[in-house]
Parts: structure tokens; sequence; C-alpha cells
């Protein structure tokens, strides 16, 4: 009898997020086990339980999710289950903090495709502000944009914060082949003046671009929000709209809403996690192969 699909679930919080179950079973996981308030010094032993449990055949029926709150652990946790392995004894790891790493990589390539169809450009040189950007989403899409050839300021209420956060990106994230700066909240309409994008990835149901800081700017082409709770995080973006002009941009700026991004962001994790099932050879998944297969979904339905 063949082995089952078992997909071992690791999370530093007190639940696992359900979201991640579903999708996990509906990609054909046949059990997907939590493991909650994970500490990431007990990765190494639940890493090798997993990998001596079974034959090396075997473990190609056998992958790991490591999900939490916060961005550098679950990328630390990655690290230390790759390190955890003992080949021919080596599993796929898929790392994405609460959805953090699939969204932000569903908004950057609707944001990739909107600057393409609507501007024929692309992130290449463009200006980019993460409002609300010192959280897991804008983490991730902060580097997804700046390594892809985006000038990305973080914006947070508190500066030194966002300054903090803008060094991890480059330095830790980015290897030091990024620069990601940092800019205060209250000088936002300062920063709007030169921006081409705006993401908006703050908490929900809090305003953080207003219409008058749209009309405001002379070269904004795309803002895309991830609230899909009212009021909208950039004025005029709906939940629903997909690359749909935003009423008062002086710009011609098109909005990217949540649900919009949602869809890609589905897509994306759906995929990886298939790709687990898939692979003949141990993947190490995050942010960047998320942003590749979001990429190819808008690509093969364009």
């Amino acid at each position: 009898m063949e082995k089952p699909y078992i997909l071992h679930m690791l999370t530093t919080a007190k639940n696992l997020s359900p979201f991640d179950v579903n999708m996990a079973m509906d990609a054909g996981w046949v059990s997907a086990v939590p493991y909650i308030n994970v500490e990431p010094g007990e990765v190494q032993g639940l890493v090798q339980d997993a990998i001596f449990s079974r034959s090396a055949k075997n473990l190609k029926r056998t992958a790991i999710f490591i999900g939490g709150r916060d961005t550098k652990q679950a990328m630390d946790m990655l690290k230390a289950a790759k390190k955890s392995m003992v080949p021919p004894f080596e599993v796929s790891v898929f790392a994405d903090p609460s959805g953090a790493f699939t969204t932000a990589a569903g908004m950057m390539a609707a944001v990739e495709r909107e600057l393409s169809v609507k501007f024929n450009t692309t992130l290449v040189g463009k200006n980019m502000l993460a409002l609300g950007g010192t959280g897991p989403v804008g983490q991730a899409a902060a580097v997804i944009a700046a390594k892809a050839g985006a000038n990305v300021r973080i914006i947070g209420r508190q500066l030194e914060k966002a300054q903090q956060v803008a060094d991890l990106c480059s330095q830790e994230f980015g290897e030091g082949k990024i620069t990601i700066t940092a800019g205060a909240d209250a000088d936002k309409a300062e920063y709007i003046k030169t921006a081409d994008i705006v993401v908006a990835t703050g908490a929900a149901g809090i305003e953080l671009l207003s219409a008058e800081l749209i009309a405001s700017a002379p070269q904004l082409k795309v803002a895309a929000d991830v609230n899909a709770v009212p009021p909208a995080g950039i004025a005029g973006v709906d939940a629903f709209h997909s690359g749909v002009p935003i009423v008062g941009s002086m710009s011609g700026a098109v909005g990217i809403g949540a649900l919009a991004i949602g869809n890609i962001k589905y897509q994306a994790q759906n995929r990886l996690l298939k790709q687990m099932i898939e692979t003949d050879k141990p993947v190490y998944l995050h942010f960047e192969h998320a942003f590749e297969v979001a990429r190819d979904y808008i690509k093969s339905n364009s």
C-alpha cells in the first residue's frame, strides 16, 4: 500500500491557520498535521523525526510547511530545516508566515502586470512606497520589488522601526544585494510626489493613502491595497478592482484591490503546495518562489 501524503505544519503561534490547512488539503495533501507554539530550536528535532520515519523513497510523500507571524523567524526556521536534512533523507519545505509571502508575491505580480499592460513598462527603476510596510506582507513585497529593480521605501508610523525593517530586508532577505530605504508616515505627502507605485500593507480598516494625496501624485501609475475591510487602505481602490482607473488620479493611476490580489495569492500558494507533491528533488520555497509562480500564473492567464 502506498504511503499517504503527510504535510507537517509548523507554527510559532498558538494556532495553525485554518486557511493554510484548507489550502494544503485542497492541493492534495491527505494529512495536514499541526505543530503549534514551536520554538525555533525545536525545528531540527521535528524535521529529523519526520525524515527518519520513512524510507528515502516514501519521503517524497512527506513535506514541511512553516507558518507563524514573523518573516525573519520563518526564514530562519526554513534554513534550520534545510540544515537538518541528512541526504538521502530529505523533504521539501515551504515557508509562508501569515500567508505574507504568497500575498506579497500575488500583489507584486499584479502590479507588474498593470505596469506592462497599462503603461508599457516594468518594475525596473520605478519608485515604490510600501505604506504600513513594516509588517510581514510589506517586508516581502519590498524585497520582491527591490530584487526586480524598483527603488523601494518602507513607510511606517515610527521612522526608527521603519529603518530597522528596511535594514533587515536589505541585509537579511536581500543578502546585501539590494538597498531599501525608510520613511515616516508623516512625510508621505512629500514621498508621493515621486512615487510610481504605492502598496498599502498595513492593518485592516485603516486608510493609508487619501484621495487628496492620490490627486497630488504626478507620476503615480499603480496603487495596490491588500486590505479588504472598509475603509479601503487606498482611497478609491475597491477590493474587487483589478487595474481599474482610480477616480481623481491626475496621472491616470490604476488600482488593484485585496480580492484581486487574493486570487493570485491563492493560485501561488496552491501551486507551491502541489510542487512539493510533484517534485522528484526536495525544494525549499519562500517569497522568491512565490513570486515566480505568481508571475507564471498571470502569464498563462493573460
